[in-house]
């Protein structure tokens, strides 16, 4: 039989003791790696470095971005890691112009806050001032010289149940066709509370009825379509749809047929 070698323990004692030395030195530096990373993020956490850096706000358009920021609590002196994303957006959502706000972080040090404003319906004339009017109906306490050309003024709406009903209605317009009116003032008549006179912006006024003012209005533009050039009257949308032109001077040429029949000087065209 073959003779096994045998290794003396004392040969065998220098090896563990390298060994051993291995282990206790590869356990030290992981202890002092795991030191060296505590020590470097308190360090980080309570300097500068840590501090929000970069504030991007979107979507603002009446509220200034300085108010939105302020609205937030969040400032370039702020942690990072200490912005508090729910409670930033309870803060914005609390401005009754936002009704949305979200909150983005991204490492390393920047908030991004993005916005949603109420939209502006129209604005109702006060005290030499123009007040704006929000989608729910609501009238802002801030007033402005002069409104500012994204919304229609609002006039006569002394009263607060048909100023919120023509805000609902205005709301559900379609943007394309509420950019066509300058002016909506209401005109209550004998048995019909709800009649309204609209000013538009190429030059015709439209009679109808607040509450069927968002259903009827989006014909509008065919209407117009409809009629001849030069042709001036009022549009008639609350019961039907018909034009009629205004009456003409003594002396004053017809402006040429529009498509329908002339009585005393007035001309009724079906829509």
């Amino acid at each position: 039989m073959e003779e096994r070698k045998v290794v003396s323990i004392e040969d065998r004692i220098p090896k563990l003791k390298q060994t051993r030395r291995k282990k206790a030195n590869r356990r030290l530096i992981l202890y002092l790696t795991i030191l060296f990373l505590l020590i470097a993020t308190v360090i980080y956490l309570q300097s500068p470095l840590s501090n929000v850096r970069h504030i991007v706000v979107e979507g603002e358009y009446h509220v200034s971005e300085e108010e939105i920021i302020e609205l937030a609590g969040v400032t370039t002196s702020t942690n990072y890691w200490r912005v508090d994303e729910e409670e930033m957006k309870q803060q914005i959502e609390s401005h009754q112009e936002i009704t949305f706000a979200s909150i983005d972080r991204s490492f390393p040090n920047n908030v991004q806050i993005e916005v949603k404003e109420a939209e502006r319906i129209g604005y109702v004339k006060q005290d030499g001032a123009f007040h704006a009017i929000l989608e729910n109906g609501t009238r802002l306490d801030g007033q402005t010289a002069l409104p500012g050309g994204d919304a229609p003024i609002l006039a006569g709406f002394n009263k607060e149940t048909y100023l919120k009903e023509i805000s609902q209605e205005l709301k559900e317009l379609p943007a394309s066709v509420s950019s066509l009116i300058s002016e909506i003032h209401w005109d209550p008549r004998d048995g019909n509370p709800y009649q309204i006179l609209l000013y538009m912006n190429d030059g015709y006024q439209v009679q109808a009825s607040i509450r069927s003012f968002a259903e009827k209005m989006p014909a509008y533009p065919s209407i117009v379509a409809q009629l001849d050039e030069g042709a001036e009257g009022i549009i008639h949308i609350d019961v039907g749809a018909y034009f009629e032109e205004y009456p003409q001077s003594e002396g004053e040429e017809p402006q040429g047929d529009s498509g329908a029949g002339e009585e005393e000087g007035n001309t009724d065209e079906e829509a």
